[in-house]
C-alpha cells in the first residue's frame, strides 16, 4: 500500500495552521511572517490542500463511536463508566463527552485549512503555474469543507458559518447559522467541485476527490434534506422532498461507467484490493505507525488475547464489548431463508478464543464487527492498519437510487427497485425477493453496510430513528438511561464552545 498522502502536511509545515488546536472556532490567522513566505509556488500551494485532506483522517472513527455506537447495531457494555457509554445509552448529559469535541473540532479544522487554501487561491493564485491545477486545487477545497460541513449538520444541526480565515475576535460574534444556510453554502460549494474535479486520478494522486465524489456527496445531502423534519429539531432533514434532484447525481455516478459492482463483497473491503471499481470516494491510510484506528474501535478486549495482542486494555476502555445486537442477528437470518448471508460471516466474528495457551476459552456471546481485521496486515500495534475507510460506494449509490424511486422520484420504477436489492442480495447469497418497501430496503441497508457507519444516518434520514429505536430497545430488552426522543436525532454543542462563546450559543435541545 502506497504511504497515505494525508500524513504529510502536518510534518512539513506545522506553523502555518498552528489554529489547529483544542478550540478551533478561536482561529487566529497565520502570522504574517509565516504568510508571506509560504503560498510563494505550486508545492505550497500542493502541500497546503494535502493538509486540507488531513482532517479526514478523524472520519472513520467518528462514524465508529457516534454513527455506529448510536445505531440499533451495537449493545455495548464495559467495567467502568466510559465517554462512549453516554452515546449508546441516549443520556442527555453529553456535551462534555470528548467524541463529540474532538468531532466538533477535528471538522472545524478542517473548514479553517480549506478556508486558508481558497483565500490564498484568490490572492496568490498566480503563483501556481497551471491553470487546470489552480482550478482543481479550488474545487477540492471547496469539496472538502462541504464534505466537513455536512458532517456538522448530521451531527450538531445547527452551527456557525465560516468561509474565510478570520480573527478571533471576529468569530467570536458568530453565531450557529439555520441548517438551511448552512446547507446552502454546502449546495454551492459542491456545484463549484463538480465543475472542477476530474472524473479520475493517476498514481500518487489515487484518493483525491473526484467530480463522482462531489455528484455523491450532493446527491446525499439532497436526499437528508428531503427527509421529514423532527419537531422542534433543527436538524439534518427538512422534509424538502428533493427524491428528484438527488436521483439526478445517482444516475450521474450509474451513468458515467466508471464504477461497478463488485461480484465478490469481501472482496471491496480486501488490504490487497483498495480504490476499487467499488470505491467513489475513501479515506487513505498508509502502513507502520500511521494505519487506521476504525477497525479496531469496535472490537472487545477478550478478542485481542485470543490472538496474542498484549497492551490493548480494550481500546483504552478495559473490560469492554461491542455486542452486535441480537435483533441484527436475527435480520442476517431471517434475510438468508435458509442460506448462509455472505455479509454476516464476513462482518461478524461470533465465536474466538480470548487466550492462547491451554486450555483454551471461547467467547460465543460477544459477537463483533471483525469487518476490516486482518491480524497478518497489521502494523505496529492493534490499532495500526493499513486499510482504507470507503466512505461511499457504488452499491450504496445504487441503493440510495432505489430509495428515491420508491419516495416516488422519477424516472425510475418498482422493478428498479427490486432489481438493485436482488443485485446485493444474489451477491450476498440469497434469495431475491420481489415488491420490496421501504422499510425492508433499510433493513438491505443495515445488512450491507454494517461497520461502515451509515445506520444511524440512514434511520435519521428516513424519519425512523425515534420509531425504530424505541421498538429495538424494547425487543432486544436493552437497557439505555431514557427512550430516544426527537431531539436526539442530533448531538450537543460541545460544552466547552457554550462556555468558551458565553452567550453566543443555546445548547441543543434535550441536552444539559
Amino acid at each position: 500500500m502506497r504511504i497515505s498522502k494525508y500524513y504529510i502536511f502536518i510534518c512539513l509545515v506545522p506553523a502555518l495552521f498552528a489554529a489547529a488546536c483544542s478550540k478551533q472556532l478561536n482561529q487566529q490567522p497565520p502570522s504574517s511572517i509565516v504568510t508571506s513566505q509560504f503560498y510563494s509556488n505550486t508545492n505550497d500551494f500542493t502541500q497546503a490542500v494535502t493538509g486540507v485532506y488531513n482532517e479526514l483522517r478523524n472520519y472513520p472513527d467518528e462514524q465508529m463511536w457516534l454513527g455506529e455506537m448510536r445505531s440499533d447495531n451495537i449493545i455495548a457494555g464495559s467495567d467502568g463508566n466510559r465517554d462512549w457509554q453516554a452515546i449508546n445509552n441516549f443520556a442527555s448529559e453529553l456535551s462534555s463527552v470528548s467524541f463529540i469535541t474532538q468531532a466538533w473540532d477535528s471538522l472545524f479544522n478542517g473548514i479553517y485549512n480549506a478556508n486558508s487554501v481558497l483565500d490564498n487561491l484568490v490572492t496568490k493564485g498566480s503563483n501556481i503555474t497551471s491553470a487546470t491545477l489552480r482550478a482543481r486545487f479550488g474545487a477540492e477545497c471547496h469539496f472538502l469543507r462541504a464534505f466537513y460541513y455536512f458532517q456538522l449538520v448530521r451531527l450538531y444541526g445547527e452551527v456557525p458559518i465560516v468561509q474565510h480565515v478570520m480573527s478571533a475576535a471576529a468569530v467570536e460574534k458568530i453565531k450557529r447559522s439555520a441548517v438551511s444556510d448552512v446547507y446552502n453554502l454546502i449546495i454551492s460549494d459542491l456545484d463549484s467541485a463538480i465543475i472542477g474535479l476530474p472524473n479520475s486520478y493517476t498514481g500518487a494522486d489515487i484518493g483525491r476527490a473526484t467530480r463522482w465524489a462531489a455528484e455523491g456527496t450532493l446527491g446525499l445531502v439532497y436526499l437528508t434534506r428531503s427527509g421529514p423534519a423532527y419537531p422542534n429539531v433543527d436538524g439534518p432533514t427538512m422534509g424538502t422532498n428533493e427524491w428528484d434532484s438527488a436521483l439526478v447525481h445517482f444516475n450521474n455516478i450509474i451513468n458515467s461507467g466508471q464504477f461497478t459492482f463488485g461480484a465478490s463483497y469481501p472482496n471491496i473491503f480486501s488490504y490487497t484490493n483498495e480504490d476499487n471499481p467499488e470505491v467513489i470516494f475513501d479515506v487513505q491510510y498508509m502502513s507502520t505507525n500511521n494505519g487506521a484506528t476504525f477497525p479496531s474501535d469496535l472490537t472487545p478486549l477478550g478478542y485481542w488475547g485470543g490472538v496474542g495482542i498484549s497492551g490493548t486494555y480494550g481500546n483504552g476502555y478495559g473490560s469492554v464489548t461491542y455486542d452486535i445486537s441480537k435483533n441484527l442477528r436475527a435480520s442476517y437470518a431471517g434475510s438468508a431463508a435458509g442460506a448462509v448471508d455472505v455479509r454476516d460471516t464476513f462482518n461478524i466474528l461470533g465465536s474466538y478464543p480470548t487466550n492462547t495457551s491451554a486450555p483454551i476459552q471461547t467467547d460465543t456471546s460477544d459477537p463483533f464487527i471483525k469487518k476490516y481485521i486482518n491480524i497478518a496486515k497489521r502494523g505496529t500495534a492493534y490499532n495500526d492498519w493499513p486499510i482504507n475507510f470507503i466512505v461511499m460506494r457504488y452499491t450504496d449509490v445504487l441503493m440510495m437510487k432505489a430509495e428515491c424511486i420508491l419516495h416516488g422520484a422519477t424516472p425510475g420504477s418498482q422493478t428498479d427497485v427490486d432489481n438493485i436489492v436482488n443485485m446485493v442480495r444474489t451477491r450476498a447469497g440469497i434469495a431475491a425477493m420481489s415488491g420490496v418497501t421501504l422499510p425492508q430496503l433499510m433493513e438491505e441497508r443495515r445488512r450491507e453496510f454494517l461497520g461502515e457507519g451509515i445506520r444511524w444516518n440512514d434511520l435519521v434520514r428516513e424519519g425512523m430513528a425515534v420509531t425504530t429505536m424505541n421498538a429495538w430497545i424494547a425487543g432486544d430488552s436493552v437497557t439505555k438511561d431514557s427512550q430516544v426522543i426527537p431531539d436526539f436525532v442530533i448531538y450537543p454543542v460541545p460544552e466547552a464552545e457554550i462556555l468558551t462563546m458565553n452567550g453566543l450559543y443555546t445548547q441543543n435541545p434535550g441536552y444539559q
